[in-house]
């Protein structure tokens, strides 16, 4: 690879690293921001709900894989990912703690 190839790899893999870490900050505002959560909320939240949260991203990813050679030649891979993977991650991961109507 000559010199300008390189330049404009990075200057597109850098655009593009920008351009989703914008989207994703956008996407992560919380629109219920005048509801403050209790103490019990939070506590609840991190004993209970986020522990079942990752058991549940971990086992939906079993079944995802297992699922795979069924919703894939059905074109359902996106779908099946998004339902079993996806959305447990988000809950788990992506929401603030004590908030529970996510």
């Amino acid at each position: 690879m000559n010199a300008w190839t390189k330049r404009l790899l990075v200057l597109v893999m850098v655009t593009a690293l920008v351009s989703t870490t914008a989207g994703l900050s956008a996407l992560a505002q919380d629109q219920n921001l005048t509801k403050e959560t209790t103490a019990e909320e939070m506590i609840a939240d991190l004993i209970l709900l986020r522990p079942l949260g990752i058991v549940s991203t971990a086992v939906g990813s079993v079944f995802f894989i297992v699922s795979l050679p069924f919703s894939g030649p059905s074109r359902t891979a996106d779908e099946a990912f998004f339902r079993l993977v996806a959305d447990p991650a988000t809950f788990t991961f992506a929401r603030p703690l004590g908030n529970v109507d996510f």
